[in-house]
C-alpha cells in the first residue's frame, strides 16, 4: 500500500508518500514542504496547496491520504486558517477519488513513537530510523507528514490482521 501524509499549516505544509513493501518494510518514496508566502492573500495560498498537491498525487500515486485530525490551536483565527488548508487537502485527496483517514496528533505519536506526548524531535528522529533515511527530515512539518502515512500502513496493517483472526475464530 502506497499512503500519502499531509500534515496541514498556514504556511508550510509538508507531505510525504510512504509505500509499504511486501515484506513490510516500510520505504519513504518522496517527500517535502509546500512553503506559502504569509504575505499572500489567503486564496491565493489554499490554491497553492491544492495545485501542488494535486501534482503529488498525481504523480505519485497514493492508494490513501492520511491527514491530522483538527487539535487545539492556540487561538480561533490560526484554527480557523488550519481548517481551510486541511479542506483543500481533503479536496485534493477527493477529487483524486482517494480514502482520506483522520488521524489524532497524539495516535500518530503513540504509532511512530511508541508515546502520545513525543517532542518534535523525537518523532523525526523515529521517522528516519523506520524509514532508513540517512538524515531526518526537515523542516518537522515533513517528518510529521511522513509520520501521517507510517501511522495509517500500521492502523491498516493491524485492522488487516485483526479480519485475518476473526475469520479463523
Amino acid at each position: 500500500m502506497r499512503v500519502l501524509g499531509i500534515d496541514c499549516g498556514s504556511e508550510i505544509t509538508g507531505y510525504g508518500v510512504v509505500q509499504q513493501l511486501a515484506d513490510s518494510k516500510l520505504h519513504c518514496i518522496a517527500s517535502g514542504a509546500i512553503r506559502l508566502s504569509s504575505r499572500a492573500p489567503l486564496s491565493t495560498r489554499l490554491a497553492q496547496v491544492f495545485q501542488e498537491l494535486s501534482e503529488i498525487i498525481a504523480e505519485y500515486q497514493p492508494e490513501r491520504v492520511a491527514i491530522e485530525d483538527v487539535f487545539y490551536a492556540a487561538n480561533v483565527k490560526s484554527a480557523l486558517k488550519l481548517g481551510h488548508v486541511r479542506g483543500v487537502a481533503m479536496l485534493a485527496a477527493a477529487v483524486a477519488h482517494l480514502e482520506v483517514a483522520e488521524y489524532a496528533p497524539l495516535a500518530v505519536k503513540s504509532a511512530v513513537v511508541g508515546y502520545g506526548r513525543a517532542e518534535k524531535s523525537q518523532v523525526q528522529a523515529m521517522v528516519a530510523h523506520l524509514l532508513h533515511l540517512k538524515t531526518v527530515p526537515e523542516p518537522p512539518d515533513v517528518a510529521d507528514a511522513l509520520a501521517l502515512a507510517i501511522c495509517h500502513l500500521h492502523t491498516a496493517a493491524t485492522l488487516r490482521r485483526q479480519r485475518v483472526g476473526s475469520k479463523h475464530s
